[in-house]
């Protein structure tokens, strides 16, 4: 496992990684010390853009706080851009953190997704069809589960 500063890269192994070296050509849109945010070579809209951290993380549990403040700042620069270039008046920001939640990079990304009213992509609501009808007591539990954890 190579190194970029102190945190853990797999440059040889991970795109992303290959990608903020310079291995790999992308359509870079933005770049500071920290992050790298290009154009998604399979997008779900014109303008759907990636924003990663140069540094080698796989899921949001593994970022260091000042890196998730750094990544964070360039979502927050990127994300109104793409919308004023793709003319959309809103975009979707989402994370798939984890395999099972269908991320496909191994490296934390954040999507940009310009959005228009009748893309028929619909909210992040649509993705779940078996939601849970949890009663006062299960949310005070989870909740409870939650802060336990943290």
């Amino acid at each position: 496992m190579a190194t970029r500063g102190d945190a853990p890269t797999m440059s040889q192994g991970c795109l992303f990684c290959r990608i903020a070296d310079g291995d790999l050509p992308s359509r870079t849109v933005y770049e500071d010390e920290a992050t790298l945010a290009f154009l998604d070579i399979n997008p779900l809209a014109a303008g759907h853009t990636l924003v990663v951290p140069k540094a080698h993380h796989e899921v949001v549990a593994e970022l260091p706080s000042d890196l998730a403040g750094d990544l964070f700042r360039a979502v927050a620069a990127v994300t109104p851009a793409v919308e004023a270039a793709a003319d959309a008046p809103a975009s979707t920001v989402a994370i798939n953190n984890g395999e099972a939640a269908g991320q496909e990079v191994p490296h934390l990304h954040v999507h940009v997704v310009p959005r228009h009213r009748d893309d028929g992509a619909g909210p992040i609501h649509g993705l779940f069809r078996d939601r849970p009808d949890l009663d006062d007591d299960e949310m005070d539990a989870i909740g409870a589960d939650i802060r336990a954890a943290l």
